[in-house]
Formats: structure tokens, sequence, C-alpha cells
């Protein structure tokens, strides 16, 4: 096994971990700007096999990263599954919401989402040809609480409140809702995977609204669920979780669900993550956006300061959230530099 990703998932401890972005491929690139231009929109540019698949390549080719993130969206799936979705120019993304039980009976099965996120998997097959040999492709979905946060409010909220409202208030809809994002997500994955993905990544941006039980079932649970079900179908596939702003609750996440890397957001230390997550496995992280955009000697201190202080177990380096628009692609070479020569 020669790709630097794969190894550092296996288990194994590099003297350089492999280095890729969350949104490598996105608005702080020109080139991306450009094709995003030619596509339309943002939806039209995602289920456009050919150029999300030339969006996907556009870091590769400029940075030569270790992997690659297959372009697409976590709200492809609710869209799937019936929600009306659609994107406010400035604002983000919008869906209809899914506020009752009546709601959520519109809702399709599981089963019929394959019919619409067909061009994905191209995308996936694409991309499996095009990219360079030493290159990882990871698939990705987001996790089935962040998912039902933006089902059920319409649109990204601050505190998740429609979510924790609706779940506080009729809590069978609510886990019926988190089942079928689950079962949607572990097909969508599958399919990624045989399409040609060689690892998949789970984004639960908004698990650190979750507390207690409600962390336990609703974060925790699901990504069990999802990850020992592809691992069933497919037999020694890596999986990365990240339960974004976890705190104390990335200690024994990789355990306690079978990922085998846990990504790490940057509120919490290199140090404590060493002490704490890393006794378990692969750890994923976690420079601060910001310094994408500030650069200057302090992203270069940062960078080797991450990269040494989890030199002595499987590390991905990564950002602890994904790039900003206003990310200056010098800086991420300046990055990508610092960490290689740490």
């Amino acid at each position: 096994m020669t790709k630097l990703l794969l190894r550092a998932l296996a288990g194994e401890t590099l003297p350089t971990p492999p280095i890729w972005m969350m949104r490598q491929a996105g608005r702080y690139l020109p080139e991306y700007r450009a094709t995003r231009a030619k596509a339309g929109d943002f939806l039209s540019l995602c289920y456009n096999p050919e150029l999300a698949a030339e969006v996907t390549l556009q870091p590769i080719r400029r940075f030569g990263f270790d992997a690659s993130i297959l372009f697409a969206d976590i709200l492809l799936v609710p869209q799937a599954l019936g929600a009306d979705l659609w994107f406010v120019t400035g604002e983000g993304p919008r869906l209809s919401t899914i506020t009752s039980a009546v709601d959520f009976a519109r809702l399709k099965p599981a089963e019929q989402v394959h019919e619409r996120l067909a061009p994905i998997y191209e995308t996936v097959r694409i991309l499996s040809q095009e990219l360079p040999r030493e290159t990882t492709l990871i698939g990705f979905a987001g996790a089935p609480w962040t998912v039902a946060t933006y089902m059920i409010a319409g649109r990204g909220t601050k505190d998740q409140g429609p979510a924790h409202a609706f779940k506080a208030a009729d809590r069978e809809t609510f886990s019926a809702l988190i089942d079928l994002i689950t079962e949607a997500t572990i097909l969508y994955l599958s399919a990624q995977i045989e399409a040609g993905a060689e690892v998949v990544k789970l984004f639960d941006s908004w698990a650190g609204s979750l507390n207690g039980q409600d962390f336990d079932d609703f974060a925790l649970a699901p990504a069990k669920r999802i990850i020992s079900a592809l691992k069933e179908r497919h037999p020694g596939i890596p999986v990365i979780a990240f339960p974004r702003e976890a705190g104390d609750r990335y200690i024994g996440f990789a355990k306690a669900t079978g990922a085998d890397c846990v990504a790490l957001d940057n509120s919490i230390s290199a140090e404590w993550a060493a002490q704490n997550v890393q006794v378990d496995g692969c750890v994923q992280g976690n420079l601060a956006p910001g310094h994408m955009v500030t650069g200057g000697p302090e992203l270069v201190h940062e960078a080797q300061r991450i990269t040494r202080t989890l030199r002595n177990g499987p590390h991905v380096f990564n950002l602890g959230h994904g790039i900003t628009p206003d990310a200056d692609p010098d800086n991420v070479a300046r990055m990508i530099e610092a960490v290689r020569t740490a």
C-alpha cells in the first residue's frame, strides 16, 4: 500500500503526514470560480460530472495534495429524498422544511436516492480514472444529525434550534428522520465506493450542539451504524468521522463507532488530541482556517507545531474546518511546504 493517506488511515505513523484540505475545491481558487460560472450555478456544478470532476482536480494540479475529495454537497441527500433545495446567492442553501410527521411522511424511501444522485457517482468514476496514481480519492456525506438540522430549519442555523425543538416535541418522528437519513447515507456512500472512492468521510458539522444521551443517540449511534454497514459491504474501506466541536466526546469516538480516523476541529489543541484521541488511532487536523487568510510566520509556526505534536502517531494534516473563500492560494502552498519540512 503506497498511498500516504491509506497508510495513515491504516494506523501507520509516517515521517511526513499526508495533507489535504476540507473544501480544497472552492471559491478561493480563481479556476474554481471560472468553472462555476461556466456551470451556471452551484447545484448545476454539483450535478455536472465533467465540471464537478474538473473542480475536484484543480487543487490537485495546483498543490499536489495527497488526497482529493469529491466535489458535491451534503444537502444532495435530502434533495434525493424529496426535499426542495435551492441556493440563495451570498446566503447559502435553502430547503423545504420537515416540521411534522405529515411532512416526514412525504419523503421518499431511502432506496430511491440513486435516481437523483447518479451524476455524483459518475463524477467519482471520472475522478478514479483521472487522478494521479498517488492521490487518494475521498467520497463523503453529511452525518444524519447535521443533515437533519438543515431539513428541519430549511437553512443553516447558529444553534440548530429548530432541530432541537423538533427533537424535544416529537422524538419519535425525529428519530425516524434520523433513521431515514442514515439508511440513505449508507446507500449513497456505498455507491460512491463502488464507483471508485477509496475512503469516505462523514461530516457531522453540528455534532457539538448535541449533549449527553442526544449525542449518543444522534451523533454516535448513526455513525456507528453507517460505518458498520459500509465495512460489511466493502471490507477494508477506511472511514474518517468528523463530529465537529465534540470536545471531550472526541475521546473514544473512534472505538465507539469503528471509524479509522477522527477529524478534529481547531477548538482543541494538538497536544490534547495527542494525549486523548490519537492514543486510539489516526487523527486528522487541525490548523485554524484563518491562517489561510492571514498567512505569515504564524501560519508556518502553527502548521509545524501541529505536525510535530502529532508526529508520534498516525496523523493526516488538515484544517480544523473548511478553507474560506477569502483565503490566499499562496498561503496554501506555504502551509504544505511548512508541513513537509517540519
